[in-house]
């Protein structure tokens, strides 16, 4: 009687096949396909940082 209350163990394959299914419905839901995941994420920023250039430094200015 109390098994019954335990969750039952799935493989990793069915576990899957339920993730993929609860994000279809989510993706149908939304309306729009793709947008939901634009929602969640920060906009990117560039990864070029531009570094000073220290030449004077270096040599001793003149």
């Amino acid at each position: 009687m109390t098994e019954n209350n335990e969750p039952r163990k799935i493989d990793l394959a069915e576990a899957m096949r339920q993730k993929l299914q609860q994000k279809k419905q989510q993706q149908q839901n939304s309306g729009k396909p793709g947008m939901q995941g634009n929602q969640q994420t920060k906009a990117l920023k560039s990864q070029n940082n531009k570094k000073p250039n220290n030449q004077r430094r270096r040599t001793g200015g003149s």
